[in-house]
């Protein structure tokens, strides 16, 4: 069954190559969406933020299917395979690119950095000074911070920081 008109479909790209993905086939003239957000990433006792796929090694990629030469997809530089069902390629629903795209600022998806942790939780810190210690989750305290009280020489002490620096235990 070939639907009319453009839809959108998931296409997988190789090992860190969407955006080579991307790019090729752009020059290809498909409407393509890599929606990206802005990842911590820790490094040699540094901690920055870059802007990373959302879904890596996948990308969105428009299509009318009754027009385009489609199957070109399936040889361009970067891309492993379209995600299909069968022969037919599985289209996505617009809601989805719809919501994403509603979701962007300054081209980046934002997303809710609440912790999902109850009050009493069992955390772990992954880095700072007391990196691989563990706290009880005691509660957020302003945009992007969280309290916790760690057992630090025989009596509980209450910390503050930042909630990508806490996991479950």
């Amino acid at each position: 069954m070939i639907l009319e008109g453009p839809r959108w479909f998931v296409v997988q790209a190789q090992p860190n190559a969407e955006h080579k993905a991307v790019a090729h086939l752009n020059r290809q003239d498909f409407t393509t969406y890599l929606p990206r957000y802005l990842k911590r990433r820790r490094h040699a006792r540094r901690v920055d933020t870059v802007a990373a796929p959302l879904f890596p090694r996948y990308l969105f990629v428009s299509i009318d299917l009754s027009v385009q030469r489609w199957r070109s997809i399936f040889s361009t530089v970067g891309v492993s395979r379209i995600v299909c069902n069968g022969e037919t390629p599985t289209a996505v629903s617009n809601q989805v690119i719809d919501s994403l795209r509603a979701r962007e600022h300054d081209g980046l998806v934002k997303l809710d950095l609440r912790p999902s942790f109850r009050i009493g939780d069992k955390v772990r810190l992954l880095d700072g000074a007391f990196a691989d210690c563990l706290g009880l989750y005691e509660g957020l305290k302003d945009g992007d911070r969280v309290a916790l009280l760690l057992d630090l020489l025989g009596r509980k002490v209450r910390v503050t920081v930042d909630t990508g620096s806490v996991v479950a235990a």
